[in-house]
């Protein structure tokens, strides 16, 4: 089976599984993943693993950089521009103040996340709770972090762009929403791109098409984990499963084993021994 990612440009108007759809009847295989979930009102990169890469896909870096558009003055239910607006006060704060309120979500935080979201409380996702019309759990708060946040531009009055670096699971509906309180006028989030995923940058993204096998990404050039090159008895031994012994010393680290510039395991370091954790017949 082959493993490879792909650095995916998600347009506007598709859900996230519309791309792994489309990737299968090009690409014609079944085993294909993705990591974060993308609205359909939002575009930008998606990390997308294909055949033995949709299983490496947790191993990826999960913090997150988007461009946010934002309107002042008003909520929605799904807290972006999909959903009836309802009015909440008409803005009244400086530039000054808004940078100023920006800061205090820095760091570490505790976020609600929308209701409109993929996340499964007793085994249902909630977005599809909030659209038959079903009793809402209670959500829960998720610890987040926002590692850089920033304003690119204001209009003086309602509508406003931000950057913003955080931690993989941060919803930027939610933070938009939160922001919107703080200045007494309610905010929802009006347009939304994903920049950058880990290692995978917009500026090197591919959409979909027939030439998108032209833009395979190796494994080994994306993850952050340690590196081990393997010689030909080590492989052979790595590939059925059995752990090796070797000169590391630094325990409890996590690796990439590596044969023939190929990945063929993901392995973790005990004492001086490497032990398989998973194992990949790569073509």
């Amino acid at each position: 089976m082959e493993m490879f990612f792909l650095n995916v440009y998600k347009e506007k108007g598709i859900t996230s599984f519309d791309v792994i759809f489309k990737l299968r009847k090009i690409l014609k295989i079944k085993k294909i993943g993705h990591s974060g979930t993308l609205d359909p009102l939002a575009c930008g990169v998606m990390q997308v693993g294909v055949g033995y890469g949709a299983k490496l896909l947790d191993y990826l870096d999960g913090d997150k950089k988007y461009r946010a558009k934002i309107k002042f003055g008003f909520t929605s239910d799904t807290l972006d521009d999909e959903s009836e607006k309802i009015f909440v006060k008409k803005p009244d704060f400086t530039r000054e103040n808004l940078e100023e309120h920006l800061q205090k979500f820095l760091g570490k935080t505790q976020q609600i996340p929308p209701k409109y979201s993929a996340i499964k409380i007793g085994g249902k996702k909630l977005c599809d709770l909030a659209r038959n019309n079903k009793e809402i759990p209670e959500i829960k708060p998720r610890e987040i972090e926002i590692y850089q946040i920033k304003l690119e531009n204001f209009n003086g009055f309602d509508e406003a762009e931000i950057f913003v670096h955080c931690s993989s699971g941060t919803y930027i509906r939610s933070l938009i929403r939160d922001l919107g309180e703080n200045l007494d006028c309610g905010a929802y989030m009006s347009d939304l791109e994903r920049v950058s995923a880990g290692n995978f940058d917009i500026k090197n993204s591919a959409k979909i098409d027939e030439n998108i096998l032209n833009h395979k990404i190796n494994p080994i050039d994306v993850l952050n984990l340690n590196k081990y090159f393997l010689d030909e008895n080590e492989y052979k031994k790595i590939k059925h499963g059995n752990p090796i012994k070797t000169n590391l010393t630094n325990s409890d680290k996590k690796y990439m084993l590596i044969y023939d510039n190929k990945l063929v395991s993901i392995a973790n370091l005990y004492n001086d021994t490497l032990k398989v954790e998973k194992v990949f017949e790569v073509e």
